[in-house]
């Protein structure tokens, strides 16, 4: 799952983006990537490791909600989260 989310245009400030990326690894665990910066250098990586995909993916909708209610719009979504069982 991978959503990319920025700031609106404005005049007074730089567009800002951030990255939120959910993936598996190679032990069974789950990776959940934040980058964020300003549109069109490099971004700050940070890495959150999680045993299990639920823990993850309310997580990753934690970030999202909060940057939302920072001014942050989504620009790219990519997968959903998995259906409860």
């Amino acid at each position: 799952m991978r959503i990319y989310m920025q700031t609106k245009y404005s005049q007074e400030q730089p567009l800002r983006f951030y990255h939120l990326h959910l993936q598996p690894d190679l032990l069974g665990g789950w990776m959940l990537i934040r980058e964020t910066g300003l549109q069109g250098g490099s971004g700050k990586i940070t890495r959150e490791y999680f045993e299990q995909r639920e823990a993850a993916e309310e997580k990753m909708i934690q970030r999202l909600d909060y940057q939302l209610s920072r001014g942050y719009q989504i620009v790219f979504r990519e997968g959903t989260p998995r259906a409860a069982d």
